[in-house]
């Protein structure tokens, strides 16, 4: 019937709207037909176990489900569920009488602004990460949460194991079946260690209906607007998870398209929106679980005896390429602390954020935790509440207090971290660095400097713009002009000297920490 009815529906007759031509796609559980202005997307009679279309009640509400779910991200795309009437030989969308078949109805776009796409042809910009961090912090923010069996430890380490036991009977080579073996070992070590915490995010209401499949192809400009679509509606498992779990796809397929600084700026701006740096520890354990994922598909789709050896060749490189990022997650970083210092204006948050992204930091800001301490959000005015001071002695002491406990969990969870402060005190400065110093790690302080003149100017612009989180002005920064405690002697010893108006210095001081602190061996 199925080879009949998609002849039969391209027929401009067929459709309540002008066709401006047909075009065919078939997946392993779809039919995709695009008109122009729509696409109509009918799912396949297929029964995989972990998916089961093979009635028409189950296609129906699949794709009832489809639209639920997708519109949340997508409302743009996602139209409706359109019944398909008639006969298979004479279908009508929409049309009178008892369906047959049902179809999704989505926008057309434009395939050529897919993010993998702009990624390949280097059009992939900050700014269209930016935007997606923000939606998926919103979204996930915006979720209902489960104390059910989804996303429980046991449901965490099944689906990890089963990975493991559907790739080892697809291997010959020893040495690749010996890798899978040191991974799965490294896998039942870290899910013993972070069993207790996966369970703590379960309880705590970390597990919620998310996305499922986040990734670049599943990703496209639409009407200039970075919008995610195709979430996962078959399987309650692979959708209600850890938002960390969720979130982890998206970086590791970054990473995987050697984008390693893009998906920093996403992981940052994140957390720093979401607040969840409590998702740290759990988020190399998900990177890998993702690309694992990834490599068995690629052995899954290889056993399709259509394939020609070239393409089977390709697809058991991709696996390894998959597998190869899995055990780069099993290993350890060099963990270190950075601490800026300085006055408003002086480009603290400019030098965190460059060496963030080229050394792949975990980025706090003060001007954002201290805003969080009051309920406000980063970018929320502060002085919009007149009855509300966010900058007394005691809300800075906090502020320093809520940094150096975020650091020395992030230092825990495995990470390198940058502290975006001003620092002005040598008390504030020392309770930085501690964090570092009672794990006997490195750390270093960045005198961030500019002459006034400079600092004046971008207050001036940062006001005007009101896309920078931090309220100082001129008038802030002549108050710590006088309020301001030098470096020591001491702390001379570990600081570095950054005159931020010098070009390429996040360069060069990207360098230089290397040399001093990112370079030393990682504890064993």
């Amino acid at each position: 019937m199925s080879s009949e009815l998609l002849q039969a529906l391209q027929d401009p007759q067929c459709y309540d709207h002008p066709v401006e031509s047909f075009s065919l796609y078939e997946t392993h559980i779809s039919w995709v037909l695009l008109t122009g202005e729509y696409v109509y997307k009918i799912k396949k009679p297929v029964d995989f176990g972990f998916l089961n279309f093979s009635t028409l009640d189950r296609r129906k509400r699949f794709c009832e489900e489809e639209i639920r779910l997708n519109k949340r991200l997508a409302s743009a795309l996602y139209v409706d569920v359109v019944p398909v009437t008639g006969t298979p030989e004479s279908p009508r969308l929409g049309g009178d009488g008892e369906p047959f078949e049902y179809a999704i109805r989505m926008r057309q776009f434009d395939n050529t602004q897919m993010l993998d796409k702009l990624h390949e042809e280097g059009r992939l910009t900050e700014a269209h990460m930016d935007e997606l961090a923000d939606q998926l912090a919103d979204f996930h923010e915006s979720l209902p949460s489960t104390q059910g069996e989804c996303g429980t430890p046991e449901a965490v380490r099944a689906d990890a194991e089963q990975n493991f036991e559907q790739i080892r009977p697809l291997l010959e080579d020893q040495a690749q079946l010996d890798q899978l073996d040191r991974l799965s070992a490294w896998n039942d070590k870290t899910f013993k260690q972070l069993e207790s915490h996966i369970s703590h995010r379960h309880q705590e209401g970390y597990v919620r209906e998310c996305h499922g499949d986040l990734h670049l192809a599943n990703i496209t400009l639409y009407n200039g607007r970075a919008t995610v679509f195709d979430c996962i509606e078959f399987s309650d498992g692979l959708r209600w998870i850890d938002t960390c779990n969720d979130l982890a796809f998206l970086l590791m397929d970054l990473e995987f398209r050697d984008a390693p600084e893009l998906a920093n700026r996403v992981l940052n701006r994140y957390l720093q929106l979401s607040g969840d740096y409590d998702c740290l520890p759990l988020m190399d354990y998900y990177k890998a679980y993702r690309a694992t994922v990834r490599a068995k598909i690629a052995l899954f789709t290889r056993g399709n005896p259509d394939l020609s050896d070239e393409e089977k060749q390709a697809l058991l490189d991709k696996y390894q390429a998959y597998i190869n990022l899995a055990e780069q997650y099993a290993e350890q970083r060099q963990r270190y602390l950075l601490a800026t210092t300085g006055l408003s204006g002086s480009g603290k948050s400019w030098v965190s954020q460059h060496l963030s992204q080229s050394l792949n930091l975990i980025w706090l800001r003060s001007d954002i935790e201290r805003k969080r301490l009051f309920g406000l959000k980063p970018m929320d005015n502060s002085h919009a509440q007149p009855e509300l001071n966010i900058y007394t002695p005691e809300a800075s002491r906090e502020t320093y207090q809520r940094l150096a406990t975020l650091a020395d969990s992030a230092l825990q969870a495995g990470y390198p971290v940058i502290l975006d402060s001003a620092a002005l005190h040598q008390a504030e400065r020392d309770q930085l660095v501690r964090v570092a110093a009672s794990r006997d790690l490195p750390y270093l302080l960045l005198d961030c400097k500019a002459p006034e003149s400079e600092l004046r100017q971008r207050l001036k612009h940062r006001g005007k713009t009101e896309a920078d989180p931090s309220e100082a002005d001129e008038t802030v920064m002549e108050k710590q002009q006088t309020a301001a405690e030098p470096l020591s002697a001491e702390e001379s010893d570990y600081s570095l000297d950054v005159d931020t108006t010098v070009p390429g210095v996040e360069t060069e001081l990207a360098g230089l920490i290397r040399e001093r602190v990112a370079a030393e061996p990682v504890p064993a």
